[in-house]
């Protein structure tokens, strides 16, 4: 009998890390990391795992729009969707009348990226081979095949693309080979979350060095003189050589993006994450005029491939920062690692939220063996926090992810702390109030 989609089961799962300000920035003071998490299963036992993340409340609207999709998978011959997740991607992305909510952005387009990616992580898992390596062993036409370029042969065609990863094709056992061996540059978000005290920041940082990070990130935007206060601490910490980029989270118009890393300038920033709205494409390129050699970062809320392609076209952008779940999925993520490497500007990828980690790992490792060919001044964001809610948790060592072995995305949550931390009945929701100004409860 062919193997279907049996189910699409998604859950609210949320942890409370606005207890301890964990993840806390200018724009996000009390979040609560959460998922909307989402499990395939197949008419043989099989699972695919994805998810979306979320800071809190509205995580059930993101739920809603993922069983909204899913009757778009049950029922799906498995063998179809694993061999061409991009057909799957094309058809969650283009119903008509859900589209009409996006289009092409917000909750529906991340609730696409959430099924795209548990497809995904089902495909990795039946070849026996992680995500990375599944895409690296693709051929350059097969994984052409699996963009959409309606909007963005202005920028990037087909050919182009081929010729790209054809080019790439020549050293890629030998950069398998250095992954595995080496790892992947890692930097940390740990040191420097907006709501930890001075003694904190100055500790985290001086531990940061310590763990072989070469680039730490503090939030900023709250307070200037807090700010010009606390990159002096961490400063002093770290020493001349260690770079420090920080991020705004959305928090400044542009005039006072370019005002404000101004008094920062004498620490020797290394870029300027977010600093306007994510949308704002000619705020970006003027920041980023006015603020050289501050490089300019930006790429968590960018909602698709459209406006990254704007960005790199106006050269608003410097370091173009990918998320796993914000856009719809490996695929769209494929055509953005694409479009970075036609422009040539370094792929950084967000993460740090609860599952980012373990997820974007996978295209980050799979640009530096199949596209770009290159980890110069680029590094996967790392933050210490909820790793061990998964079973297969990343692995960072001396500065590095280590390259996952196992098969699929690595997006599978224990069992149990799924049943621990599924909101709003979960004994970790139950048993105890959020803190104030949580988000969640």
């Amino acid at each position: 009998m062919t193997e279907r989609i049996t189910s699409v089961a998604t859950i609210d799962v949320r942890f409370p890390t606005s207890r301890h300000r964990d993840g806390s920035d200018a724009m996000n003071p009390f979040p609560d990391y959460s998922a909307a998490y989402v499990i395939l299963r197949t008419s043989a036992g099989a699972t695919g795992h994805g998810l979306v993340f979320t800071v809190g409340r509205g995580t059930e609207i993101q739920v809603a729009a993922v069983q909204s999709l899913a009757p778009m998978v049950v029922g799906q011959p498995v063998d179809a969707l694993t061999a061409d997740p991009g057909a799957l991607a094309r058809r969650l992305v283009g119903d008509s009348q859900i589209r009409w909510l996006g289009p092409e952005k917000g909750v529906v387009h991340m609730a696409a990226g959430g099924l795209v990616n548990a497809v995904w992580d089902l495909a990795a898992r039946r070849a026996g081979k992680p995500l990375w390596k599944l895409l690296a062993d693709l051929t350059p036409e097969q994984l052409v095949a699996q963009v959409d370029f309606r909007y963005l042969r202005d920028a990037l065609t087909e050919d182009e693309a081929l010729a790209l990863l054809r080019a790439a094709a020549a050293g890629r056992a030998e950069r398998e080979r250095r992954l595995l061996a080496e790892g992947y540059p890692a930097y940390t978000t740990t040191p420097g979350w907006l709501g930890y005290d001075d003694e904190k920041l100055a500790r985290l940082c001086a531990e940061a060095v310590r763990d072989g990070y070469g680039l730490i990130k503090l939030k900023v935007g709250g307070n200037l003189a807090d700010d010009v206060r606390r990159m002096g601490i961490a400063r002093q910490a770290v020493g001349p050589d260690v770079r420090i980029a920080v991020d705004a989270n959305q928090i400044w118009g542009v005039p006072d993006a370019i005002r404000w890393m101004r008094e920062l300038a004498a620490f020797d920033p290394y870029w300027i994450e977010e600093p306007t709205s994510p949308d704002d494409v000619l705020g970006h390129a003027a920041v980023r005029k006015a603020l050289a050699p501050v490089k300019v970062a930006t790429g968590e809320h960018v909602h698709n491939a459209v406006m990254f392609k704007q960005l790199l076209q106006a050269d608003a952008v410097d370091v173009v920062q990918i998320d796993a779940c914000r856009v719809a999925g490996v695929n769209e993520n494929l055509a953005i690692l694409l479009l970075a490497a036609k422009f040539g500007v370094p792929v950084c990828p967000h993460a740090g939220g609860v599952g980012l980690c373990e997820l974007v790992q996978h295209l980050a490792m799979f640009d530096f063996v199949a596209v770009s060919g290159s980890a110069d001044d680029r590094a996967i964001e790392y933050v210490d926090h909820l790793h061990e809610h998964f079973v297969d948790p990343v692995r960072v060592t001396g500065g590095r992810y280590l390259a996952p072995t196992a098969p699929g995305m690595s997006a599978e949550i224990v069992a149990a702390s799924v049943t621990d931390y599924r909101y709003p009945d979960g004994p970790q929701w139950t048993r105890r109030p959020a803190a104030a100004g949580a988000p969640s409860a």
